[in-house]
């Protein structure tokens, strides 16, 4: 039995592993701005689960809710950072405020969420970091660069920790996940941007469109998703990146594809950039 202390949990992924992980028999921090309605959605988990408000801007709030669940739990074995917004937009449509605000969410947030729990993992020499990139962390598109840039400085981060806390015994895990049927497409966790730019209607403003037209029958179920991610855990080895999905598998076969052709055309002119000596 391990203890879960996963943010972003009244909905989506969070909610999702919260509910898959209380199912195999461990202990959850469920924690979201309103810890109340995470209560609400999973009525029977009794002394299994304890919810409690964390805002991951506010450092106050994280720290007091890593504080609860070590009084409650004795402490915490895998930290699941999922809380996080989205931004769809053109990056010249992306306004100051706008990338800002998500830089806070997705960025500074889990950073902040690690920075408080990793104390209570690296105490006991064991544990479990994982943290929710996107399909875009790795290969994005058009209309995604200001959310995705977000997602490659998760996946920098994560990456080094990986590196940094393995000698401590803590493992670090990048999840990739494709478009999975949450509500992550709705206007209440996907903002658009305030204003449009007509030049970039065919590109931006399709990708719009086909967000709004894909808008709950995204191809991933969240459930299945959730359950993944919760049994890799129990594996000697876990992987540094999990993809999830099959979309995901196919753009970063794509992106892999060309980024080694590239590579190899324009070979020759890094190979000449070196000293003679």
């Amino acid at each position: 039995m391990s203890i879960w202390f996963i943010t972003g949990s009244s909905r989506g992924f969070g909610l999702e592993i919260a509910r898959a992980a209380l199912a195999a028999g461990h202990q959850v921090v469920a924690t979201a701005r309103n810890a109340e309605t995470v209560r609400e959605q999973l009525p029977d988990a009794g002394e299994s689960l304890l919810s409690v408000p964390l805002d991951v801007t506010d450092s106050h709030s994280i720290q007091a809710a890593v504080d609860a669940a070590v009084e409650r739990f004795g402490r915490i074995d895998v930290l699941v950072n999922n809380a996080g917004s989205g931004l769809l937009a053109a990056v010249e449509e992306s306004d100051d405020a706008a990338i800002r605000a998500l830089y806070e969410t997705n960025v500074f947030g889990p950073l902040a969420v690690q920075r408080a729990v990793l104390p209570v993992l690296r105490r006991r020499r064991s544990g479990h970091v994982i943290n929710i990139s996107s399909i875009v962390g790795f290969a994005t598109a058009p209309g995604w660069g200001i959310y995705a840039s977000t997602k490659f400085a998760v996946e920098g981060f994560t990456e080094t920790l990986h590196a940094e806390l393995a000698p401590l015994g803590v493992h670090v895990t990048l999840v990739e996940p494709g478009f999975f049927r949450t509500d992550f497409l709705d206007p209440a966790s996907l903002h658009t941007g305030a204003e449009t730019i007509a030049d970039y209607a065919p590109t931006v403003g399709a990708m719009r469109t086909a967000a709004t037209d894909l808008n709950h029958t995204q191809p991933g179920d969240p459930a299945k998703a959730a359950r993944a991610i919760v049994e890799m855990t129990a594996a000697a080895e876990p992987p540094l990146r999990l993809q999830l999905g099959a979309d995901t598998l196919q753009a970063f076969d794509a992106k892999l594809d060309n980024f080694r052709k590239e590579m190899d055309d324009w070979r020759h002119v890094a190979l000449a950039t070196d000293h003679d000596d």
